[in-house]
């Protein structure tokens, strides 16, 4: 055999032993459906979980070009390369959506590739067991059963059922609370008797694999539901406050140990119609899980890191809800509000509840149709931004919304899809003050502010109820109608629109026509406590010139100290406005007291369609009989339309 032969030999084997190789390579590589090979031992939540990560971080991290696939497969596994890689990012960001898609291609992965079945499936979470399943377990099996019911309404129609949003006492508690506890879940599951499917293991199981992974820890599913809002991390003992007790009380270390006292982890609140319930059952487990939670709840559209030099973020989710998040070292631990709103609830029917409510709507109708300028007052969580929105509804369709917010809240457009409404929010680049600048420009003629909790925003408000819109719409938080002209005064002080304090509180007042206070109450009813018109009071020029007729000097300097005297009269005189209330809340109705001034009356009128009107002519009729100023504006007005004035 010659050299040349043997060399030419070497070559082929060394070709052969590449191609074996690089065959191998890309069977390793390529994301084929294989069975992974894996005992009794590794059926765990933990070990699945890890399973789960490491394939789909995989799957979306494979070089299709490694493969050599045909140009339509590999058209195809691009396509669905980036359709995960979307929705692993948008499942983080509240998106129903995406979640599903996500928890779809779990349920696959573990069922074909990690050999889940229903013999290994309960070495997980022992559904077969049920005094083997924990608080969380049966609470997750309940909340599945009851939303393939119900959707959304799940966990509504779970607290209805067996009442419990109601106050009740907890052991070593001494005063009654709302919470929902271990042993009433534990109660409910025992009662339900309920049979599940191995599709039904498999989609709990999923859903907690899920929840760990890309999700929000136990509140995943509970933060879908249709409820006013849920929060973690405001109660219970921080981690700071640990290390210090471990240095002092061994005996107390020892409880928070054995968890006998809630520690910041074991934090989950729910907002239920106005009631804040604690979940007792409920928790993250550990501080990092809440980290984990909270760095990832607000993320939706970039708003900008949360870190120890900005330590709080003000956001909205997908679906619209209104997420805080605050970290130390501003707050003592990791702690996230989210808020939601249902716009579908959104009408004043549905919120106005108690005798009397069908005048009470009748008045919250005329007073949008007249344009007149209005506050919502109230504490949180009392139902001013849900009544905002109804009472949008009875703005007519010819006027166009301009909204300004801090968070977007209101989503009025998914409400009024037709209508021309446009909503700006503060960003770190643009100030409210440019929004309200441009909305000067935007053929706006209703303006509605979120919420006036700043200086800045109160002069905004202030400003666009002059000059920038037709009438205007607003919440405050303040207790009393005298509190809230005072902050409104205050705010325009401070943010150096005026100087002197009656000149501010002459502006507020001459802008102020009614506000309309909220009040939840101990036992989560929410309620109008009253509506309340401001009249301001009229300043007569009483100075005369009758020094002028007076021949002595004597007469002269008398009439000047009676100028003088009016002069000083009105400079220390504080009252520049009235107050009164058109309608309260009484012994658990509705009840219509004071009449609306004529003033005020008048210009309603003059804002309302023609049939509008005669409803609210008939109205005042009805409550205070009609005055001479009502009767002459409406002869006046059916003059200008042209029309004979009805004899009255």
């Amino acid at each position: 055999m010659t050299i040349t032969n043997i060399i030419l030999m070497l070559i082929i084997i060394c070709l052969a032993i590449f191609a074996v190789m690089r065959y191998i390579k890309n069977k390793n590589e390529a994301p084929v459906e294989e069975t992974v090979e894996v005992d009794d031992q590794t059926y765990t939540l933990q070990m699945m979980t890890q399973f789960v990560k490491k394939r789909l971080d995989e799957i979306t991290k494979v070089n299709l070009y490694d493969i050599g696939l045909s140009e339509e497969e590999l058209k195809r596994r691009k396509n669905k390369k980036y359709e995960l890689k979307k929705a692993l990012k948008g499942c983080t960001y509240g998106d129903v959506n995406d979640k599903k898609y996500v928890k779809e291609l779990i349920s696959d992965l573990l069922e074909q590739e990690y050999g889940v079945d229903e013999v290994n499936i309960s070495k997980s979470i022992p559904f077969d067991i049920p005094s083997l399943l924990t608080a969380q377990d049966k609470f997750d099996i309940l909340i599945y059963m009851y939303k393939k019911e119900f959707g959304y309404e799940a966990l509504t129609e779970m607290i209805k059922k067996y009442n419990l949003a109601a106050l009740k006492y907890v052991e070593g508690e001494t005063k009654p609370s709302y919470v929902i506890t271990e042993d009433e879940i534990n109660e409910i599951y025992e009662t339900e008797n309920i049979v599940l499917s191995f599709q039904d293991k498999l989609s709990i199981l999923v859903q907690r694999i899920y929840q760990h992974y890309k999700g929000y820890s136990a509140i995943d599913e509970i933060r879908d539901m249709n409820i006013d809002g849920v929060s973690g991390g405001v109660s219970g003992l921080p981690e700071s406050f640990l290390s210090q007790v471990s240095q002092t009380d061994g005996d107390y270390l020892e409880q928070i140990t054995e968890h006998k006292v809630p520690r910041a982890c074991d934090s989950i609140w729910i907002m239920f119609q106005g009631k804040s319930i604690r979940l007792a059952f409920l928790s993250f487990g550990t501080e990092a899980e809440l980290k984990r939670v909270c760095q990832n709840i607000y993320k939706y559209n970039n708003p900008g890191q949360l870190s120890d030099t900005n330590g709080y973020k003000i956001n909205e989710m997908k679906d619209g809800s209104r997420v805080v998040v605050v970290r130390p070292s501003m707050s003592e631990t990791w702690a996230f509000f989210v808020r939601k709103f249902d716009v579908k609830r959104a009408t004043l029917e549905q919120i106005v509840l108690f005798p009397g409510k069908e005048d009470a709507i009748n008045l919250l109708k005329f007073l949008v149709k007249g344009a007149r300028i209005i506050s919502l007052t109230g504490e949180q969580g009392c139902g001013k931004t849900t009544m905002l929105m109804a009472m949008i509804e009875n703005i007519y369709e010819t006027m166009n919304l301009r909204i300004t917010e801090t968070a977007f809240e209101l989503h009025l457009r998914k409400i009024y899809p037709t209508r021309n409404i446009l909503s700006m929010r503060e960003t770190e680049t643009v100030s409210g003050q440019d929004c309200l600048d441009v909305q000067k420009k935007t053929d706006g003629s209703v303006n509605i502010i979120g919420e006036v909790a700043t200086d800045p925003v109160a002069s905004w408000m202030i400003q666009s109820a002059q000059v920038a819109s037709k009438f205007t719409l607003f919440t405050h938080h303040a207790k009393t109608f005298p509190d809230l002209v005072t902050a409104l005064r205050n705010s325009m002080l401070r943010a150096g629109v005026f100087k002197d304090e009656r000149t501010a509180e002459e502006q507020v007042v001459q802008v102020l026509n009614f506000d309309i206070h909220l009040v939840k109450d101990f036992r989560g009813r929410r309620y109008i406590e009253r509506v309340t018109e401001c009249i301001p009071v009229e300043q007569k020029n009483e100075y005369t010139f009758d020094h002028r007729k007076e021949k002595t000097l004597e007469g002269k300097f008398d009439k000047f100290f009676d100028n003088a005297t009016h002069y000083f009269t009105k400079t220390t005189e504080r009252q520049l406005y009235t107050y009164r209330n058109i309608l309260e809340y009484v012994n658990g109705e509705y009840v219509i007291t004071n009449k609306i001034s004529d003033k005020n009356i008048r210009e309603m009128r003059n804002n309302m369609d023609e049939s509008d009107a005669e409803e609210f002519d008939k109205f005042i009729q009805k409550y205070w009989g009609k005055s001479n100023e009502t009767v002459t504006v409406g002869a006046e007005e059916k003059k200008r339309r042209g029309r004979k004035p009805k004899t009255v």
